[in-house]
């Protein structure tokens, strides 16, 4: 027979009051549940833990020993459910948040400090990742990613807001129409991004000088056109960042949705930190969409 351990609080109990009656009443349990546990813990353990005399219940030598061991563990668990709780309801600790690097650097590193200043005690970790980083194995607590995941029972998912994109070039594309992009030169993604709808975007397009150079990341993209090496199909919020040419509207869109595992949810730093990426995306909205400047307009 097993050692059963719901048992140590009816030990501990009858040890601090000395008799069944006064036990149970701590417990609030009847007295024969009392006995009947201490008669279980006994047979399980094959050790005889308490006395009976005139006085009530005394432990033996070997009682004594348990309850001191038992008192001392529950002084552990209760510390630890304690550091939990305390754990969960306060905006201190590891938050690991991913995204796209692009999205990271040019929007949110700026606006960190006033959320580090609001809550000091967070260690927050930026993971810039075009991969879909894990929530079950721990690899990211919440991510910012620029299509609706796949429906996931262990997600919680909101969409957050829109990414625009714009065509932009360096100066001496400055007075180029649409009209012209055809034969104009173009920069874009790798092969290996070609599932992007931006990648898809200038595919339609078909530029008759075709692609004249390719990158794997959004800031070689931005620092090319730049260059003057050729136009681009840019964030929005990239483009307007650099010394560049819009040279069009919002040419297409991506949605911005947050993720965040549902264990997580109500751990008070996790909820604290997702409440404010969607407060910051409410706030800057027409600054991620791209409606916040017009075509033809010098960035940067």
């Amino acid at each position: 027979m097993a050692f059963d351990w719901n048992d140590i609080p009816v030990l501990l109990a009858l040890e601090r009051h000395g008799t069944l009656a006064a036990a149970a009443r701590a417990l609030a349990v009847n007295p024969t549940t009392v006995s009947r546990r201490l008669q279980a813990a006994e047979r399980a353990l094959q050790v005889r833990l308490f006395l009976r005399d005139s006085g009530g219940y005394r432990p033996t030598p070997a009682g004594a020993v348990l309850l001191q061991r038992a008192a001392a563990l529950q002084g552990d668990v209760q510390g630890m459910l304690l550091a939990a709780r305390e754990e969960a309801q306060s905006v201190a600790g590891s938050v690991r948040l991913t995204s796209v690097e692009f999205l990271i650097a040019h929007w949110l590193v700026p606006q960190l400090p006033a959320l580090l200043e609001r809550h000091p005690q967070l260690d927050l970790q930026l993971l810039g990742d075009n991969r879909d980083l894990s929530f079950t194995r721990h690899e990211a607590d919440l991510a910012l990613r620029l299509a609706r995941p796949q429906q996931d029972a262990a997600l919680v998912m909101r969409k957050v807001g829109e990414l625009g994109y714009a065509v932009y070039g360096a100066e001496r594309f400055a007075a180029t129409r649409p009209d012209d992009w055809r034969r104009l030169p173009w920069l874009g993604y790798d092969d290996a991004l070609g599932q992007l709808p931006e990648a898809r975007w200038l595919r339609q397009l078909e530029p008759a000088g075709g692609v004249r150079l390719r990158v794997t990341a959004v800031t070689s993209l931005q620092r090319a056109c730049q260059a003057g090496l050729g136009l681009a199909l840019l964030p929005c919020l990239v483009g307007e960042a650099a010394v560049l040419h819009r040279l069009s509207g919002v040419e297409l869109r991506r949605e911005l949705w947050l993720l965040c595992h549902r264990d997580l949810r109500q751990t008070l730093r996790f909820r604290a930190v997702a409440d404010w990426l969607a407060e910051r995306a409410a706030v800057e909205a027409a600054r991620l969409d791209g409606t916040a400047a017009a075509a033809g307009e010098r960035c940067g």
